[in-house]
């Protein structure tokens, strides 16, 4: 149940030729507080809860739990939560023994392109593709639950 990931931004749209798969994403907080975001997200078909708890220092490592649920209980919920719901489009793309996930903001983020790379452990190596950018793993500002409170248009 422990997350172990870092972000970075992207600097150019070539990831899009080497994703092999794509949803949208549509997700609202129930609870934004940073040491325990509630989220319910709709994922392509389907419908999840999420609990995450404050990370660590370095912001790569923190608890996780999430559970599927149905996409009508997801559409029930979403109306319930906090102000600025998150719309984007992942992108998942395969390098070497890692999935990179790149998430192509709309609405009131559009603009923001944020890749993913889960770890196995917080020192783990990874081959780092050309259009990854400068690293924002910690950076508060770059956290969903933040996002949809602070959009990245008014920055």
């Amino acid at each position: 149940m422990q997350e172990i990931e870092r972000k970075f931004l992207v600097k150019s749209e070539a990831f899009i030729t080497e994703s092999h798969h794509q949803n949208r994403i549509v997700q609202g907080y129930l609870n934004s507080d940073p040491e325990r975001t509630v989220r319910v997200r709709i994922k392509g078909e389907k419908g999840f809860l999420t609990v995450k708890g404050i990370g660590n220092a370095s912001g790569t490592t923190r608890l996780e739990w999430e559970t599927e649920i149905p996409v009508s209980d997801a559409e029930t919920l979403l109306p319930l939560c906090e102000k600025g719901v998150i719309d984007k489009v992942r992108y998942e793309i395969q390098k070497g023994n890692h999935t990179f996930e790149v998430d192509v903001f709309s609405g009131a983020n559009e603009g923001l392109i944020i890749a993913e790379v889960e770890l196995q452990s917080e020192n783990e190596l990874f081959e780092k593709p050309d259009w990854l950018g400068s690293e924002v793993t910690g950076d508060k500002r770059y956290y969903n639950a933040f996002l949809s409170n602070n959009p990245y248009k008014l920055w």
